[in-house]
């Protein structure tokens, strides 16, 4: 960076600029010239990695990548200085090796297995080659495309050793990306094996190639930099500066030291899941989701040697918990893979890469990560298109067999599109709608269902959600006689408006929303219908209590209270207090939404507001004073003072006093 100031304009510095560079025999120079009250930027470029029209545009300019200009107005020639290196900092990357792109760890197979078994890895995968490893050391690599027509041929029983390519080109970790894509593209390889030390290292795909390639293309095209205004085909974003703006200081901090460990360990560190997809819709959540490239175990024990805080392992998983003084939780994992075995079975868990870690999950928009550690800290990792399925509001699966594979998901699929107000994406709907039909939900335990279910129902207004899993028919899944009518919508619709006057009252007590929602599905069943539900969602006594004996209980009270109706009879406030007080706080709500009796919301309400919290002034031990005998006689004794009480017969303690002394015949 070259700097000067002179009193007056000075034309043609542009030419001056040029002979420096060349005196010099510079890569890259950048002049910064204060004439009268401006400031000129001139740069100039030879390297592919410094795009001097991106950092001039940056800065209010533009020109071409090897040649351009910005004038800034209003600045010292120090603050234009300091201006151009954080601009420079955050833009200008090292040049792409294949470190940087290569995937690990690798998944291998031996010489000895047979193509059959081959097949079966890559589609477990989704791989198209694999390394053929011996003694650690690669002796071949075994295509995708080899192997179905190996079994075409009726193969299957044949060994990888015989049919694997023997000779084939290898790169270093610092192998340029130029020499990558003159392989992949030029010599037609579909994999490059990594190897350093005699060791395989890792692999560089077609696919990852392609992806970079149109990365730069598109960078090229648009020289844009803001997350708004970039492609939304891009697969990677810087976005630390979102992060800064976003996230609270606490958090910040945090994730720029969860990358330093990883540094120190060697090991690749990713935020990642619905913690950055909030981000990138502007949506506050701070619930940290941690992968790590490595043993998520041992960085959580590093990291807990050096932080204040404690961990909890589950070393089955590879996953630990990372727990601080002040509350926050922080989930950390290790990189892995789910194979399914059979449709809607549990996952086996394996080791992977962070492409295979994200590629296990979901949906597109919950298969983002961004980079911690220091040197890439806050790159937006995007395989899959998830940034552009945000913009676009869409959800859609990562591919054509998830919802086979885990059918859970089409829960998900629904709650996360009435969340957001999303689409479902059409050919995602598609593969919904047909593992409905071939019955793969039909194989999910009841529990699983149910811990979908309640989540769905916990949302802020779940009618939209439970709407759509009528347009799906997933309803008849609970139980053949559930299906979305008018009649049904009106009460959930009386369900959420009685929820949000109750939040409205700040009565800070809590209670399970999803279970008055729960209350209104099982409302059209009768009782051994709901019994056969509760029996198909695997609930357990607890749960199953709350369903069946909540809801009898406030149908009773509603009766109840009809007969009051009937009669003309008008209780007194005791009596609401002692009809209501026993049944639940989600019974009384639904009551108050199945009732279109006024009367019934009425004293519903004047409980909340009036009744719940009235105790009497005077305690056992001042009835015992008052020579009452301790024993039952004092609960009841204090039964009847409430009531007094309730019924404002009593209002200072003085009042009861006397109260009791009358009932007693004391003087």
């Amino acid at each position: 960076i070259a700097e000067a100031a002179v009193d007056h304009y000075i034309g043609d510095i542009a030419i001056l600029v040029h002979k420096l560079k060349d005196m010099e025999n510079l890569d890259v120079l950048f002049v910064l010239v204060r004439m009268e009250d401006r400031i000129y930027f001139i740069g100039r470029s030879r390297l592919e990695e410094v795009n001097v029209a991106d950092i001039a545009g940056e800065l209010g300019g533009g020109g071409h990548p090897t040649a351009a200009s910005a004038t800034l107005r209003e600045m010292s020639l120090m603050e234009a200085h300091d201006r151009l290196l954080k601009v420079l900092k955050e833009m200008i990357r090292p040049k792409r090796v294949a470190r940087d792109v290569m995937v690990f760890p690798v998944k291998t197979v031996d010489p000895e297995r047979t193509l059959k078994e081959v097949q079966e890895m890559l589609t477990r995968y989704n791989l198209t080659s694999l390394p053929v490893l011996q003694d650690s050391k690669i002796i071949g690599l075994i295509s995708k495309q080899v192997v179905e027509r190996g079994l075409h041929h009726g193969l299957e029983k044949s060994l990888v050793k015989e049919y694997m390519t023997t000779e084939f080109p290898t790169i270093s970790p610092e192998t340029s990306f130029s020499h990558i894509q003159e392989l992949i593209i030029g010599q037609n390889q579909s994999l490059l094996p990594v190897i350093e030390k005699d060791q395989l290292v890792g692999t560089v795909s077609v696919g990852d190639t392609m992806r970079i390639l149109q990365e730069e293309m598109l960078k090229s095209s648009k020289g844009l930099s803001s997350l708004e205004s970039q492609p939304l085909y891009a697969r990677k974003k810087i976005i630390s500066k979102l992060m800064g703006e976003r996230f609270p200081d606490r958090i910040h901090d945090l994730l720029i030291e969860f990358g330093k460990v990883g540094d120190l360990l060697g090991y690749a560190v990713y935020a990642v899941g619905g913690f950055v997809r909030d981000l990138l819709m502007r949506v506050d959540n701070f619930d940290v989701d941690i992968v790590v490239e490595g043993d998520g175990i041992r960085f959580a024990e590093e990291f807990e040697k050096r932080f204040p805080c404690r961990i909890r392992t589950h070393k089955k998983f590879g996953t630990a918990i990372i727990l601080f003084h002040d509350g926050l939780k922080v989930d950390v994992a290790t990189a892995r893979i789910e194979v399914y075995d059979s449709p809607a079975a549990l996952p086996t868990v394996e080791r992977g890469s962070i492409k295979m870690d994200l590629y296990r999950r979901d949906f597109t928009i919950n298969a983002l990560a961004i980079q911690l550690n220091p040197k890439s800290f806050g790159e937006l990792i995007d395989f899959f298109g998830g940034l552009r399925d945000i913009k676009e509001k869409v959800v859609r699966v990562l591919h054509n067999l998830s919802f086979v594979e885990d059918p859970t998901r089409v829960f998900r699929a629904i709650r996360f599109e009435q969340r957001f107000r999303f689409q479902i994406g059409k050919h995602t709907q598609h593969l919904l709608k047909n593992a409905v039909r071939m019955g793969f939900l039909d194989r999910l335990s009841g529990g699983r269902i149910l811990s979908e279910l309640i989540l769905i129902l916990q949302e802020e207004n779940p009618i939209p959600a439970l709407k759509r899993m009528g347009d799906f028919h997933l309803l008849p899944l609970l139980h053949p006689h559930l299906k979305w009518e008018e009649s049904m919508q009106t009460l959930f619709e009386q369900i959420h408006h009685v929820v949000s006057w109750f939040d409205l009252l700040f009565l800070d007590e809590r209670y399970e929303r999803w279970l008055i929602y729960f209350y209104g599905l099982i409302d059209f069943l009768k009782e051994g219908e709901i019994d056969e539900l509760c029996q198909r969602l695997a609930m357990n006594a607890k749960i199953r209590d709350k369903v069946v004996e909540g809801k009898r209980q406030a149908d009773h009270a509603l009766l109840q209270i009809f007969s009051w109706i009937q009669a003309n009879f008008h209780p007194k406030r005791s009596e609401i207090y002692t009809l209501l007080d026993p049944l639940s706080t989600e019974s009384k709500l639904f009551m108050m939404a199945k009732t279109s009796k006024m009367p019934t919301r009425r004293y519903i309400s004047l409980y909340f507001t009036q009744l719940k919290d009235t105790k009497p002034l005077l305690k056992g031990r001042d009835l015992i004073q008052m020579g009452i005998k301790p024993g039952p006689s004092i609960r009841k004794t204090l039964a009847d003072l409430l009531k007094a009480r309730l019924d404002e017969q009593v209002i200072t303690r003085q009042d009861e006093m006397e109260y009791i002394a009358k009932a007693y015949g004391m003087d």
